[in-house]
């Protein structure tokens, strides 16, 4: 067993080292004192006016409350490292991930051959069991950076993994027809609810702002097929909308016209109806008349007949007969001569008894034994 040394042995082997100490510190104090003041002031950081700042005090989060963990835009005061970390975010900038894991890594089908690895190329499937290669932007910003700084790991890889197992599902309810012809809002509008619930659930403190589809598409060795359907799909829409553009268009037209006709015949019944009784109550009332005087009307309406048959007719001169009366004279009217007929006479009982003689007064009519000729 060894003996210790004394103490004064141990002062004479330290006494080199501490003199040479004891030189540095004569000739280097001041610079030692500005090492520690500069190690002191490394915990002043500045805020920016688009930043938030939270302080890790030995990995603990300082504050009790969401509103006291977190520090704006100014000078923040804290310990210098290891004692505390200040994380500085940006909660008013959006920034852009590009999700393509559920993209073809090659344009063409036969680049490695028919193959549908998720090592070699990501697809996902539809509702109706068909394959379709999905590329996504999310743009996205910090909402609590409370949490983005203590409880979640890398944003990228968590933001990716959510919107990735949130567009397989939303995928796996819709048929490729809807979401290939006019589903997409609805694919997208679902897909951004479910993965911002997953960031949440994550405790991630990460926002989802937006979500864009820049491909959708089936595989390569399908495309023309697809794009067949599709403009079969869209050209069937087109006629769909011309159809109902004319129906718009022409119904109105045909109910117009449909009620104009209404109208019309409504009108000419009402017409024809009054002029059928205007008609009837003359001839009732010339009946009337008739049954009182009966020579007297049978006279007036022979004389009327005769003065527009007359009217009509074109006679030429017929020189005097060279006896007493005409022998077999004739007239014949044609009925297109004749005209119109003139309209039923009012009874007028003093006109028929007391006027002026006509040119029908002097004809006479034939009596049975002259031979029955026509005058």
């Amino acid at each position: 067993m060894r003996r210790p040394r004394s103490p004064s042995e141990l002062a004479r082997l330290a006494a080199p080292l501490l003199g040479l100490l004891d030189a540095g510190w004569q000739r280097m104090h001041w610079w030692v004192a500005a090492m520690a003041v500069l190690y002191a002031v490394s915990g002043v950081t500045v805020v920016k006016p688009d930043e938030v700042a939270v302080v890790l005090r030995w990995g603990r989060l300082v504050g009790e409350t969401p509103a006291s963990r977190q520090h704006g835009p100014g000078l923040l005061f804290a310990f210098p490292r290891p004692i505390d970390r200040v994380v500085r975010v940006q909660t008013r900038h959006v920034w852009e991930l590009a999700v393509s894991t559920l993209a073809s890594a090659y344009d063409s089908w036969s680049t490695r051959g028919p193959t549908l690895d998720p090592l070699v190329q990501g697809y996902a499937l539809t509702g109706d069991q068909n394959i379709v290669h999905v590329d996504m932007v999310a743009r996205y910003r910090v909402r609590d950076p409370a949490e983005w700084a203590f409880y979640a790991p890398k944003a990228e890889d968590v933001l990716r993994v959510d919107i990735t197992a949130a567009t397989v599902r939303s995928l796996g309810e819709m048929g490729v027809d809807q979401i290939l012809a006019g589903e997409r809002k609805r694919l997208v509008a679902v897909t951004t609810q479910r993965a911002q619930a997953a960031l949440d659930d994550a405790h991630s403190g990460l926002e989802l702002s937006s979500l864009e589809l820049t491909r959708l598409a089936p595989p390569a060795a399908l495309a023309n097929e697809f794009d067949a359907v599709q403009s079969a799909f869209i050209g069937a829409e087109t006629t769909k909308k011309e159809a109902e553009g004319f129906a718009q268009a022409a119904i109105p037209t045909a109910q117009a016209d449909a009620d104009a006709s209404v109208q019309s015949a409504w009108a000419a019944a009402a017409s024809d109806l009054a002029r059928a009784r205007g008609e009837a109550t003359a001839f009732l009332a010339l009946d009337q008349e008739y049954r009182a005087n009966p020579t007297v009307v049978r006279e007036r309406l022979y004389r009327d007949a005769m003065d527009r048959a007359l009217a009509a007719a074109t006679v030429d001169w017929v020189p005097p007969p060279a006896g007493a009366r005409y022998q077999g004279l004739r007239v014949s009217i044609t009925r297109a001569e004749a005209g119109a007929p003139a309209p039923m006479p009012q009874p007028a009982e003093s006109q028929s008894r007391a006027g002026s003689p006509t040119t029908a007064d002097t004809i006479r009519r034939p009596r049975a034994d002259e031979g029955g000729a026509d005058e």
